[in-house]
This record gives structure tokens, C-alpha cells and sequence, in this order.
């Protein structure tokens, strides 16, 4: 049973989701009280592979609001925590046309750790969102 922190709502609307993998995620001491305090956003934030590591950008953290001067920089790059082996799967996976990395989720698991939720996801075109939308009604 996990808490979830922050969610992308929008993802599930502009995109196909393909497959999903949990990722730990470094961050600050006054991210991590942000982030429990409900001040996060992940609207238009995604998944970036840099010399083998894959970061989390424009994720927004807002700054703890009881933090000092030394407080984070809410759009700074985070790196996501994997195996080599999950990095190598997920990036193979993703160089296919039109596929994409994005943060579905961060949350507490059971042993209150911060992991992030990241998709394969493939974009919608308007006609699939209002099929989406026919379904649902």
C-alpha cells in the first residue's frame, strides 16, 4: 500500500501507457519535506537520458517554506536510482519513434522511502482522447 505524494493526472489523458517502472529518486532534505507537505507538481515534467542515467526534469518541488536561504531550486534536475540493467531495458525501449519517458507518480512506498513511478508512454492524438472520453461516459 503506497501514499501517493504527487500525481500526473494529464498523463493518463495525453498518453498511451505502454509499460511502468518504480525508480528511487535523490533528493534534498527540503524536497523531501516539500514533497510530504503536498507541494509538488509533475504537469509538464519527463524523463531525460544523459550518459547512462536517466534524471527527472522539470519536475517542480516547491521550496519548503520553513527552509533557510539554502533552500533547492524547485526545477533542478533529480536523478532517478536504477539498475543498470532496468536503464539499458528502459532505453532501448524508448529510442522506437514516438515513444516517450514520463513521471506518472511519486509517492511513499511501505517502508516510507520516495520512489517515482515512470512510464513508456506513447502521445494521443485528439480522436483517441475523445474516444477515451465516449468510454468513460
Amino acid at each position: 500500500m503506497s501514499e501517493d505524494l504527487v500525481r500526473n493526472r494529464k498523463a493518463f489523458h495525453d498518453y498511451h501507457i505502454e509499460d511502468t517502472w518504480e525508480a528511487g529518486v535523490a533528493l534534498l532534505g527540503t524536497e523531501v519535506k516539500a514533497l510530504r507537505g503536498g507541494h509538488g507538481q509533475l504537469q509538464d515534467a519527463y524523463v531525460d537520458a544523459q550518459d547512462g542515467e536517466l534524471w527527472l526534469k522539470q519536475a517542480n518541488i516547491s521550496p519548503y517554506k520553513f527552509g533557510t536561504d539554502s533552500n533547492h531550486d524547485p526545477l533542478r534536475p533529480r536523478k532517478l536510482l536504477l539498475n543498470r540493467v532496468e536503464i539499458e531495458k528502459i532505453l532501448s525501449r524508448s529510442v522506437r519513434k514516438g515513444f516517450t519517458i514520463i513521471p506518472l507518480a511519486i509517492y511513499l512506498n511501505e517502508k516510507n522511502i520516495i520512489k517515482v513511478k515512470i512510464a513508456l508512454a506513447s502521445g494521443k492524438t485528439q480522436g483517441d482522447k475523445r474516444e477515451a472520453l465516449k468510454e468513460r461516459e
